[in-house]
């Protein structure tokens, strides 16, 4: 195998590998065999074609970069060093320190430069896939001839263990339906896994695999610069299938006696193995030394690309001037202000309907007035209700299509969306149901890991699905998306309060948003006031007792408010003064003023919370639950939830107990 040429070239890859390997040693913790391995390949993408400007990150036309093995950070965090980032060489020297900007794994709301937070495999290129979608239909929906606004490449450099992921798989798969040409994945393929040899594990035939999947495939000698160049130059003319690269690599590459071996990829190399593997490079014995050169390379790049970035600008001037109306629409969804007045647009009920049913009826009052609303479902559009009446599908020959179908690939659906909201100029959303969001948990923990604000739409939300049984038919489901942080998980109690859910959901700017909806009717029980609805405070008193101050409170979600009415009136006819409380969000309810707080669920009043599902979390704010701790069975949904006490006289039933015990 061919090494780099002796030049500056070679001096600048050697750099990159010094850094990794003192980085990972000074911290004694780290991936140093990745960076070593993929150093001239990564050199060859971030020196010769990627368009970006390190004085201005968020550049909107920048070319998107996703290392998607994100345990070889110190690869990402060297080039942002050398390429003129802020990210001084004493922030290398704390890799994986606390406070510093160089964590373990890659975050995009603290390192500047960084596209996305990586480290699960399968998650940089499956979002990859995302920002690329969102550029294409950017692209479609903005772009004049000559007046080429949104014109950039999504670039991943992936590992053997993103390949083995199935969440990678689903979006290679989706990427490759939808002739994804400005995607181009640089594949390390270096032979070796944390265990051992990928012959082991992994031995399927990666390029009939993606090529099936309607990719395009080049095979390269990944040390070496120029070839590396001359496959990336041909990846860019083909423009109507995304590209894999197989980049043909050494593990931990300098290393006399490491190269090549498992052993160089999760553990420092040892100060005598640095030192030997310096020597093995020409790089000076001072850690962290980086000569002069080294800059000078990387800073003509960063002129190259801050030039770039100025004649971009110019041309948003010009296409301001052309097309003003255009121009006005794609700078407020750049900023997450869509230029029209949306809100306006929400719908209020009056009658009995589902909230899946209200949700849809929401997105398609809505999506008129957000021309850059898009969103689907992983092949459920017509019992998620996700689907835009009058908008085409988004696919290679209607690029400005705003229903996405997704298809069976409920985890690659979700880090989709989190790929087109990272990129920005959209507000995408996607929908299955509630059961299945175990699918793509992965993906939602990392979208409020990146403050990612994602809508995620799970419907058919509790037992009530009836005949369909216990493997449809969420129970934990809530508790468990609650006890993920950054995540607000809105479970609406009819018709309005989906309406201002929606605007909670669309309004937030770092927050992914849940909404968990149902499959059956529900009666209207909330303010019709939907722009300015009690739900924003997360929780809320929606029913005072019909006389005297209340003396017993019952909290309730989604579907349960109205059973929680019921119980109401049952407990009321009983003498005891009852006050009902709606809380379709307790992510926002924890966040109110403990007055607030207080007001709502006074300290001294005992109250029970009635949900449909697990009782976990519930306790925090009620002295007993109803709920449900079991599986559920296939009946009709209203027998299931009968049977499993969710009924007003089971709820008034032990409200009463809780009531005379404090009593």
């Amino acid at each position: 195998m061919a090494k780099e040429k002796s030049d500056l070239d070679s001096l600048c890859v050697n750099a990159i590998r010094g850094l990794a390997m003192d980085a990972v040693q000074k911290a004694n913790s780290g991936h140093p065999g990745m960076p070593m391995g993929a150093a001239a390949f990564a050199y060859a993408l971030w020196t010769r074609h990627l368009k970006h400007d390190p004085a201005d990150p968020r550049w909107f036309n920048r070319d998107r970069f996703v290392l998607s093995a994100g345990h070889g950070s110190m690869l990402l965090y060297a080039l942002l060093h050398l390429s003129g980032y802020d990210l001084p060489l004493e922030e290398i020297r704390n890799f994986r320190q606390w406070g510093s900007k160089t964590p373990g794994h890659p975050e995009n709301h603290l390192t500047p430069g960084v596209e996305m937070a990586t480290g699960p495999l399968g998650q940089g290129l499956s979002t990859a896939v995302g920002m690329a979608l969102a550029e294409r239909y950017l692209a479609a929906r903005y772009n004049k001839p000559g007046l080429e606004l949104v014109d950039h490449h999504t670039y991943v450099i992936c590992s053997d263990g993103d390949l083995m992921e199935g969440v990678s798989n689903e979006a290679a798969s989706f990427a490759g339906h939808q002739r994804l040409g400005k995607l181009i994945c640089l594949y390390d393929d270096n032979g070796i896994t944390i265990d051992g040899p990928t012959s082991r594990t992994f031995t399927e035939d990666v390029t009939g695999r993606f090529e099936s999947l309607g990719w395009q495939v080049l095979a390269v000698d990944g040390l070496d610069v120029d070839a590396v160049d001359a496959a990336i130059e041909e990846a860019k003319r083909e423009t109507t299938k995304p590209t894999l690269i197989r980049c043909k690599t050494v593990i931990g590459y300098g290393s006399p006696n490491k190269a090549g071996k498992n052993k160089a990829h999760g553990a420092p190399l040892g100060p005598e193995e640095v030192a030997l593997a310096k020597k093995e490079l020409g790089l000076p014995e001072e850690p962290f030394s980086v000569p002069e050169e080294v800059y000078r390379r990387f800073a003509e790049c960063a002129k190259r690309g801050a030039e770039a970035n100025r004649a971009w600008h110019a041309l948003w001037d010009r296409y301001a001037r052309e097309h003003p109306q255009e121009a006005a629409e794609l700078e407020g969804c750049l900023e997450g202000q869509p230029p029209c007045d949306w809100v306006r647009a929400l719908p209020t009920f009056s009658d009995k309907v589902a909230t899946r049913v209200a949700s849809g009826k929401v997105l398609n009052a809505v999506a008129p007035h957000y021309p850059n609303l898009i969103g689907g479902t992983a092949d459920l559009g017509e019992s998620v209700m996700t689907d835009l009446t009058g908008y085409d599908l988004i696919q290679h020959d209607t690029p400005a299509g705003r229903n996405i179908a997704f298809g069976v690939r409920e985890h690659a659906m979700a880090a989709v969306l989190n790929g087109m909201n990272l990129h920005g100029g959209v507000r995408a959303y996607g929908g299955t149901f509630l059961v299945f969001s175990d699918y793509c948990r992965p993906s939602i923990r990392l979208a409020a890991i990146m403050r990612c604000p994602s809508v995620f739409v799970f419907t058919h939300d509790s037992v009530g699905v009836g005949e369909d049984g216990p493997t449809h038919q969420p129970i934990e489901h809530l508790a468990s998306l609650r006890a993920i942080p950054n995540l607000n998980v809105l479970r609406p109690a009819d018709g309005n309060e989906t309406s201002a859910c929606w605007k909670i959901a669309l309004e937030s700017k770092e927050t992914p948003c849940v909404l968990a909806l149902t499959r059956q009717a529900v009666p209207p029980t909330t303010p019709d006031t939907v722009a300015n609805h009690p739900a924003e405070k997360g929780g809320y008193i929606l029913a005072e007792p019909s006389s005297g101050a209340a003396r017993l409170a019952l909290i309730a979600t989604g579907s349960e408010v109205a059973v929680a009415l019921e119980a109401q009136k049952i407990l009321e006819s009983w003498g005891i003064a009852t006050r009902v409380v709606s809380m379709p969000s307790t992510f926002l309810f924890d966040r109110q003023p403990h007055a607030y707080r207080e007001h709502v669920l006074p300290s001294n009043v005992p109250a029970v919370a009635v949900e449909a599902g697990a009782t976990l979390g519930w306790h925090k704010y009620a002295d007993a639950v109803v709920g449900i701790d079991r599986f559920g069975a296939s009946a009709p949904g209203p027998k299931v939830l009968a049977e499993l006490g969710i009924t007003p006289e089971n709820v008034a039933r032990v409200a009463k107990e809780v009531f005379d015990a404090r009593d």
